[in-house]
């Protein structure tokens, strides 16, 4: 909600997406209030403008927007037959009265050489009316309000997308009543009053409740798992890893979102066991990689669920796989459209399948670390075949234990019983390979040079093997408590408030980790604070007993603590 007062008027500007049992709706409407405060009649015109992208780029997609008035719905139209999935689809833009004029050419409502602050179109009387093929598109609709003193008057604007002509005329015409608007914002703020307030917690730290309470759950689902897009990454993608994570903070509040999002994710597995990297709906396309990571967040995740909701059903509900052809020995990832298979299996058995394919091991007993792990950038360590991942050890040690858990439920006790034993000889082997004397190491190259080791003059120690020593629960106590205070001596910095993932950055190191050497020192993966391992860091030495430093890690990275001055702003942004 916007609130302003200029020249006599008082202005409130609602803008919401209205909600049902199922979600969002493809609507987003726009409640504008004025009231008149002077001492005389007022005259008003209101202009509702928008640009059509309808693809990725506007760039790319303004040749084939065309633009159509709607005299029924009182909408601008416009299509983009010429998407590959979308040309179906009917965009519109429409205010919940009737119109005084329109345009969908953005060239005469600019005028030339001029821009949104100062359009042209401001200083005619009406907009042009034009619409149709071979414009600039824009959707530009204007009305005029005359309102006495004392009195409020309010328009809605809609913006949104349907199926057809008929289906826009039902959702304009559905919201020109005023009362329907108002059940649809009492709604609304009643369904999202009802997700972000089943779990609260209070602290004595203001600005984690703040953060917590609402604002986390509200960015994961409209952010992370709706839009699947952000400042700097506006792709639209499914990311394997990346949603599975995301859903897991809905597991209390919204375990019917986790559950939905577990069988979709499962849907995209290969019958081999291995998964699409990314995807895009609706058709599927995405990267077939020789990432190692992501197939096992499957499990993961389906075992924190069952833990969590007690729905064990959800292990006998059947998916198809994807079948697409394997990637070639010198193929590093490829991107194609898989087919659906006939071939359906439980939950249960596309968890074993990933399970398996990952019991894959190095020289050294430990996994294979293939074209990076949960580090992406680290993607030439392992390229020829046996590079191996100690990360990647104690992240399998954990989902060895869930699968030995998920087994017994299905009274499987042979399998349970191997689980066990594979879990109990990885962390022998981790034990026996990866201690560095004060840490961890973080992975072994092709050639069996170590990376993250005392002796290597970049990338030293790396939080995430130090952190899931302790998440996992299966390393030595007395190994793992000298390994997070390695950890916080070598990569958390009170006084600047960060916490490295690790130190120092890479540069001129040979053998090379990867792309990961493209970022400058110090930035994103390359060394900089990486927010997610940073929460792992933190949430191990709670789960370590250290309340006192968990709790000053959890300060270091909330923004809110970065926002106290102009300067932090400054230095943070």
């Amino acid at each position: 909600m916007f609130e302003h007062n200029s020249q006599g008027i008082e202005q409130e500007l609602t803008v919401f997406v209205p909600m049902d049992d199922n979600g969002g709706l493809p609507i987003k409407l726009q409640r504008l209030k004025l009231r008149n405060d002077s001492s005389r009649p007022r005259r008003l015109s209101v202009t509702y403008y928008v640009e059509w992208v309808l693809g990725e780029h506007r760039e790319s997609s303004q040749l084939h927007v065309v633009t159509s008035w709607d005299d029924e719905a009182q909408a601008l139209l416009a299509r983009n037959r010429y998407h590959p999935d979308y040309g179906d689809r009917v965009a519109f833009a429409a205010i919940n009265t009737p119109a005084d004029s329109h345009s969908g050419d953005r060239t005469s409502f600019l005028g030339r050489n001029r821009s949104l602050s100062n359009p042209a179109a401001m200083e005619h009387v009406k907009l042009s009316g034009r619409t149709g093929a071979g414009f600039d598109p824009c959707g530009a609709i204007q009305v005029v309000l005359e309102i006495e003193p004392g009195e409020t008057t309010e328009i809605t604007c809609l913006l949104g997308q349907a199926g057809s002509t008929e289906e826009v005329r039902a959702w304009v015409t559905g919201f020109w009543d005023s009362l329907a608007l108002e059940t649809a914002q009492q709604k609304t703020v009643e369904w999202w009053d009802h997700l972000l307030g089943a779990v609260e917690v209070h602290t004595p730290e203001l600005a984690t409740d703040f953060l917590i309470n609402r604002w986390l759950r509200y960015q994961s689902l409209s952010c992370r798992i709706w839009g699947r897009s952000s400042v700097y990454q506006s792709g639209g993608a499914y990311g394997f890893r990346d949603q599975l994570q995301d859903v897991m903070a809905f597991l209390h509040g919204y375990p019917e979102l986790t559950r939905e999002h577990i069988l979709l994710a499962a849907s995209r597995q290969f019958k081999e066991g291995d998964v699409q990297h990314w995807w895009h709906p609706p058709d599927g396309a995405g990267v077939r990689t020789r990432i190692s990571d992501d197939l096992l967040w499957l499990p993961y995740v389906v075992a924190q669920y069952v833990r969590t909701t007690g729905d064990a059903d959800i292990l006998h509900t059947e998916i198809p796989f994807l079948d697409a052809p394997m990637l070639e020995e010198d193929q590093l990832e490829i991107i194609l459209t898989p087919e659906i298979t006939s071939e359906r299996a439980t939950l249960f058995e596309h968890c074993r399948r990933a399970v398996t394919r990952s019991l894959a091991w190095g020289p050294h007993g430990l996994p294979l670390m293939g074209t990076g792990d949960w580090n992406d950038g680290m993607n030439r360590v392992g390229v020829g075949g046996k590079g191996e991942s100690v990360w990647l050890a104690w992240f399998l040690i954990d989902v060895l234990q869930g699968m030995v858990e998920l087994s017994e439920l299905l009274g499987q006790p042979n399998s349970s019983q191997a689980y066990t034993q594979e879990r109990k000889a990885l962390i022998e082997r981790v034990e026996h390979t990866a201690w560095d004397g004060a840490w961890y190491l973080r992975a072994i190259f092709d050639d069996g040079t170590p990376l993250g080791s005392a002796a290597s003059k970049e990338a030293r120690i790396d939080s995430l093997p130090q952190a899931w020593a302790q998440l996992s629960g299966a390393a030595d106590p007395d190994r793992t408590g000298r390994a997070l205070e390695s950890a916080w001596q070598h990569l958390v910095r009170e006084e600047e408030g960060l916490i490295l993932l690790f130190d120092p950055p890479f540069e001129t190191a040979v053998p090379s980790p990867g792309y990961i050497k493209g970022y400058p020192p110090g930035v994103r993966e390359n060394g900089g604070q990486y927010t997610h391992a940073a929460l792992w860091f933190a949430m191990a030495m709670a789960r370590r007993g250290d309340g006192t430093r968990a709790a000053g890690m959890l300060r270091m990275l909330n923004p809110i603590e970065h926002a106290r001055t102009p300067e932090s702003v400054w230095r943070s942004g």
